[in-house]
């Protein structure tokens, strides 16, 4: 007589994740001085706070410690800390991206090599420069490499300035296909970005670096360009 077979019990299905990515966005502007003066202050703290206990230590009861604010007060403004380092990135970002147009032209590229390699030793050392005056710069840059939620900060960021260098490019380099010219500019956009941070983890001397990497991105670029 035949054994019954007996069934084997379906795995469970697989957990999936419902954790929501953390809010980012400011609830609100401030309106009035007061108020303004309270955000910044804020801001400030948040900063600092970076500096001293890096990201993962970073809270907002710290920064509300450090302000001088109640957390009604930092929540006002700010949902989480996320949100804190989302408005600290943009702004580090924004100075950054202030020295590309400083440096960058149609003229410049058109310049040939020499040119071209002043130009970018120059960027990167004006980024480099903007980042240490910024208070807690590097470590707002590690946060958004290091935190999913903050990367896209840093990835529009570069997309906004590559479209930007592109638009020189071709307008340069007419004859070179405009695929071509935005992966380049992409390509340089990230590797000034990463050896900036590179100058922070170690002990290297800022204008020889820049010296170096500027040289190869414009003799790239020169290839393009022939």
């Amino acid at each position: 007589m035949p054994t019954a077979r007996r069934k084997t019990a379906a795995p469970p299905p697989s957990p999936t994740s419902t954790t929501a990515a953390p809010a980012l966005a400011t609830k609100k502007q401030p309106a009035q001085q007061r108020a303004a003066e309270t955000y910044e202050r804020v801001l400030e703290a948040a900063a600092q706070t970076l500096i001293e206990v890096g990201v993962e230590r970073l809270s907002t009861n710290l920064v509300c410690e450090r302000a001088g604010v109640s957390p009604p007060a930092l929540y006002r403004y700010f949902p989480n800390k996320y949100a804190l380092l989302h408005e600290l990135g943009q702004r580090l970002m924004q100075r950054q991206n202030e020295c590309v147009a400083k440096w960058m032209s149609v003229a410049v590229i058109q310049g040939g090599v020499p040119a071209l390699e002043e130009a970018l030793a120059g960027l990167l050392l004006d980024t480099y420069e903007a980042t240490r005056a910024t208070a807690g710069g590097v470590w707002i840059m590690r946060a958004m490499r290091a935190v999913p939620a903050l990367q896209e900060v840093r990835l529009a960021s570069h997309a906004a300035v590559t479209e930007a260098q592109t638009q020189l490019l071709v307008q340069a380099l007419p004859g070179v296909r405009r695929a071509e010219l935005k992966l380049a500019s992409r390509i340089v956009v990230e590797l000034i970005y990463a050896t900036v941070e590179m100058l922070f983890d170690e002990s290297l001397k800022p204008k020889e670096v820049a010296r170096i990497t500027a040289g190869m991105l414009a003799s790239h670029l020169a290839k393009v360009k022939a």
